[in-house]
């Protein structure tokens, strides 16, 4: 492939196409007001993000329910109170060309009693003194994520994206380790995996026959097997139950260091997986025109953006008018986002993740 056919358009199962192969990823930025409502810095990032040139934009991790919450200013889709914001947000990103998807999330062990999160563990024995979910609230955050999507789906966005990675609460209950249940969503692997795909069964039978299903898989740490992960996949994938997987990758060359699939990408495991008409995408340390083009030899229909997005807004417009392009080199300069029009909100939380902003830079 060659980066020109990165601007190729991409169909979908359901709803209109992506007008080109890149997609942004879903970024917290930490920039929303109390009680999970979108603020002016975070409309206008997604404003930026809306003009540059992305297939679909995804809003950052937004809860589904307000102790669901992991982090400090956490957009929410928990209430009908954050529709107005929602839907100027999708306005402007369908306004310049784009698809649209709100990730859903739920933190479940993971949420934050510091911004009111109410801890929520598969299992009794992940945090001390805090009991297991008990099925019946499974069941009701199980059914927080579909509303969720009724509301995304009520704000105009094209569909949602379903937070599968990272140890919340869906990841979470596909661990082995962190989910010890023996009611019917623990135990076997079809059983850890009936949460995950309850949710995704319950978006499409709620949600529009155009309505867009994104979920988003991350295989390294938490316990998860790389083997069941895959098996799962490939059930999802072959009932065409998502538009499209997104494999969120640390780095999109890593190899398996163990197991069945020892030396092979972790991308390859599921590249070779039949999709039918589902569309797969890998984010990780994707920085350059060349980069992007090569994930699509290695078997993907489309490339996530994070990093090179956050740097530069309109990342695919750059592309597109040069094919040798890269991403500035990281660490940069406070400043070099600050021109770019980025919140000191937004920066601030960038200076955590260590490797983005230059230490000591104002």
């Amino acid at each position: 492939m060659t980066v020109s056919d990165l601007f190729e358009p991409l169909p979908l199962l359901h709803g209109p196409a992506m007008r080109n192969r890149f997609m942004m990823a879903p970024l917290t930025s930490q920039q929303s007001e109390p009680g999970g409502f979108l603020s002016e810095f975070d409309k206008d990032w997604m404003r930026q993000l809306a003009r540059g040139g992305y297939g679909l934009v995804q809003t950052g991790a937004t809860i589904v329910e307000a102790g669901g919450i992991a982090c400090a200013r956490q957009p929410g889709i928990f209430s009908d109170e954050h529709l107005p914001g929602l839907t100027e947000v999708a306005a402007s990103i369908r306004g310049n060309g784009g698809l649209s998807a709100v990730q859903l999330h739920h933190a479940g062990h993971r949420a934050n009693p510091r911004f009111g999160g109410v801890p929520s563990p598969a299992s009794g024995k992940t945090i001390p003194d805090v009991s297991a979910l008990s099925t019946a609230e499974v069941e009701r955050i199980r059914d927080s994520f579909v509303v969720g999507a009724k509301r995304a789906e009520a704000a105009g966005f094209d569909g949602v994206a379903v937070h599968g990675a990272f140890g919340w609460i869906l990841s979470e209950f596909m661990s082995p380790v962190l989910n010890d249940r023996t009611d019917r969503y623990g135990g076997s692997l079809g059983n850890r995996a009936r949460f995950t795909i309850e949710v995704i069964e319950g978006i499409r039978r709620e949600c529009g026959p155009d309505f867009q299903i994104g979920w988003r898989l991350s295989i390294e740490w938490y316990g998860l097997r790389l083997g069941e992960l895959r098996e799962m996949t490939a059930e999802i994938l072959d009932r065409e139950l998502i538009d499209y997987l997104d494999l969120a990758l640390w780095d999109y060359d890593q190899i398996v260091q163990e197991g069945a699939f020892r030396g092979r990408t972790m991308l390859s495991v599921f590249a070779d997986l039949p999709r039918k008409g589902v569309r797969l995408g890998a984010a990780g340390r994707i920085r350059s025109a060349e980069r992007a083009a090569r994930l699509l030899d290695e078997g993907c229909d489309f490339v996530l953006i994070g990093r090179a997005g956050i740097l530069e807004r309109n990342c695919p417009v750059l592309v597109e008018s040069d094919f040798s392009h890269r991403s500035p080199a990281l660490p940069v300069p406070a400043d070099f986002l600050r021109r770019g029009g980025m919140s000191e909100r937004f920066i601030d939380h960038l200076r955590g993740w260590g490797d983005f902003v230059r230490p000591g830079s104002l």
